[in-house]
């Protein structure tokens, strides 16, 4: 699907509704910038989608960040406790997220999934610096009471990377080089992992770029929908995951189609499952299981 805009420029714009987000940290240029509100777009090229000042060009590298997409099926035999065991269970789920969101080193965001796929309830979505902090917090969400309720469907481990496309002009993420992606100010986000096929990457990197040019034009024909792509190669089956935040469900249908006809999508081996996610509270989360 859309992910043939797997390397395209950062595609941000105005939002008509915010979602609260977790506290932003101060040393932005080098920490997890979740995003609470995005300014209009009044002309011109959107904004970067990126979460910090941009670094001055030949400074120092930007670590790159650790990203989980986990999505959670909740078992029917937990539907049908009691519900004061329930709400015990819930606490101590969100307990484990809460202790392990520290500015500037480890954010999740959570959504629900429910009514908008069969196979998962939710998704936990983490951002930190390391896979050893990563595994260790989704251990111990698993180990939680509730945890015992859980499978695990899908889940979806990438690390962010600079894109190698880019459009003749100067782009405020390039500095940052793609270390860092500044998540959470949207309402809808939707998650696929993506793969290229085998003749892509046996093109020069001139034609790829050329044909790079009119995907990247496309997605910034959708200032409304921004898209976060990182890259998996070697450390997940996937090459990508690309996530495009939104509070505009209606422009990202538009976008995929669109995309659709361009010539680029012909190197599109594989673009799915598609998860369409709504942006709520860890709580509220929770009680979206029934």
């Amino acid at each position: 699907m859309p992910t043939r805009c797997h390397a395209a420029a950062d595609i941000l714009g105005g939002m008509a509704e915010t979602v609260t987000a977790p506290e932003t940290p101060t040393n932005a240029a080098h920490t997890v910038t979740p995003v609470t509100a995005a300014p209009a777009v009044t002309g011109g090229r959107p904004a970067s989608s990126y979460g910090a000042a941009p670094a001055a060009h030949g400074g120092p590298p930007v670590k790159r960040q650790i990203v989980a997409f986990s999505f959670y099926k909740v078992l029917p035999e937990w539907k049908r406790l009691p519900a004061a065991e329930k709400a015990a269970m819930k606490a101590a789920f969100i307990e484990v997220i809460e202790r392990w969101n520290k500015p500037g080193e480890f954010l999740t965001l959570t959504y629900s999934t429910v009514g908008t796929r069969g196979d998962v309830d939710m998704c936990v979505w983490s951002i930190c610096y390391s896979v050893e902090e990563m595994n260790r917090m989704r251990s111990e969400l698993l180990a939680s009471p509730l945890g015992g309720y859980l499978e695990t469907p899908h889940s979806f481990l990438s690390m962010t990377k600079r894109s190698q496309y880019q459009i003749d002009r100067e782009d405020e993420s390039e500095g940052e080089g793609r270390g860092a992606i500044r998540p959470g100010g949207h309402k809808y986000i939707f998650v696929y992992p993506f793969w290229k096929t085998r003749p892509w990457y046996l093109l020069s990197l001139e034609e790829r770029r050329r044909l790079m040019e009119e995907h990247i034009r496309v997605g910034l024909a959708y200032p409304r929908v921004k898209l976060n792509t990182t890259y998996s190669f070697g450390i997940d089956d996937q090459e990508f995951v690309v996530a495009f935040e939104t509070n505009f469900p209606e422009d990202f249908v538009d976008l995929v189609q669109q995309l659709r006809e361009t010539e680029i999508s012909m190197y599109t081996l594989k673009d799915f499952p598609i998860f369409s996610c709504v942006r709520v509270t860890p709580a509220d989360m929770l009680d979206r299981l029934g």
